[in-house]
């Protein structure tokens, strides 16, 4: 069951540069850790061993997960995950 994920510039260094890469699962968490054996490295910059990291906004199709069952959200045949982290900052 194919599941695409759209990768932000910070994160294409781990996946040969695509902006959008494909990966397994029937989950959220299951997906991350297909996108890990595909693309090893990635999944510390999004998650510790339980959770994402709170600076790591992760939506499908348009709604954050944080809102659905999180890491556990069921994902249905070419669902797409949109991955955000966060950015702060600005002039003072």
């Amino acid at each position: 069951m194919p599941v695409f994920i759209n990768v932000p510039t910070l994160l294409r260094s781990y996946t040969q540069d695509s902006k959008r890469v494909e990966a397994q699962g029937h989950t959220v968490r299951e997906v991350v850790d297909d996108l890990e054996r595909r693309y090893p490295g990635i999944r510390p910059r999004l998650m510790d061993e339980q959770r994402l990291h709170r600076f790591v906004n992760v939506y499908l199709n348009d709604e954050d997960i944080r809102f659905l069952d999180n890491l556990d959200t069921t994902l249905t045949d070419r669902d797409e995950l949109t991955i955000l982290p966060a950015v702060a900052g600005g002039a003072r």
